[in-house]
């Protein structure tokens, strides 16, 4: 099939890009630039928010759409995720009204705001992020717009992602920064709380996966499904890298906003991905 992908030279675009094609699919490979995407796609730096009403011809007409592109995604309290909501919903509206008939879009844990234990596609949303509350309005929005339009939406619920490290604003990334300064000790919280941590990597093939079968849509969880206390993977992160640098416990205090325990349900992706 022929596969938009927005947001192809970001963190998880890169990754997506390269599963895509690897499974044998044409990829439009659309950012502001076009460092690291997989030379093999067509390269597009197309404004997607430019309103033009025509965007999906402008674009190639593409089976499906991949929708990753959101700025300052790690900046969970930016100005920017309100300011841009209404340019992402034209922008995925008018793909729906020229025609694409499968349009995923990243979702993200934090529609949910404070949640204990598993969370599945019922699960009430009440977000406490400007990062969530957008997240949130664009997928509710969206659905709703396309409930009667004959495209499928498959919408991406992630939740704790790492490895690429220096790609991104994560806490592996500063440990792999503070190591490379050579400090010996990392200003760390109690780290007792457990996410639902995922390699980019294994994420980018369940995102290709997912936005590629036609059994599912709607709310999907691409995730692991086992919550791993935050202490016990940073200090797995130090150990698989030969990191010679300690987590001092207790100098942050957690954030008010996560959970104690809080991880995705994956029975729809284990069966997507055949697992």
């Amino acid at each position: 099939m022929k596969i938009l992908v927005t947001g192809a030279a970001g963190y998880i675009g890169r990754h997506v890009v390269e599963k895509l094609l690897n499974m044998g699919h044409d990829v439009i490979a659309v950012d502001l630039n076009s460092n690291g995407i997989d030379s093999r796609a067509e390269y597009s730096n197309t404004n997607i928010f430019s309103g033009d009403k025509e965007i999906f011809h402008v674009l190639g007409e593409p089976d499906i759409c991949v929708h990753l592109a959101w700025k300052d995604g790690f900046v969970h309290n930016s100005t920017s995720h309100m300011n841009n909501l209404s340019s992402h919903y034209r922008f995925l509206c008018d793909l729906i009204d020229g025609g694409c008939k499968r349009i995923a879009v990243m979702g993200t844990m934090h529609e949910v705001g404070f949640w204990e234990g598993a969370i599945d596609e019922n699960t009430p949303c009440n977000p406490l992020s400007q990062y969530g509350i957008a997240k949130n309005a664009l997928r509710q929005s969206l659905l709703l717009y396309a409930k009667d339009k004959g495209t499928n939406i498959y919408w991406l619920r992630a939740y704790y992602i790492l490895g690429d490290d220096l790609k991104n604003h994560s806490i592996f990334t500063k440990i792999l920064q503070a190591a490379q300064e050579g400090k010996q000790e990392f200003p760390f919280t109690t780290g007792q709380s457990k996410y639902d941590f995922i390699e980019v990597d294994e994420l980018a093939e369940q995102i290709a996966k997912v936005s590629t079968q036609d059994k599912y849509s709607g709310i999907i969880n691409v995730c692991s499904g086992n919550p791993i206390s935050l202490a016990d993977r940073v200090e797995q992160f130090i150990k698989e890298r030969n990191l010679n640098i300690k987590l001092s416990y207790g100098e942050f205090p957690d954030r008010p906003y996560d959970s104690k325990i809080v991880y995705g349900d994956n029975s729809i992706i284990r069966e997507i991905m055949g697992r």
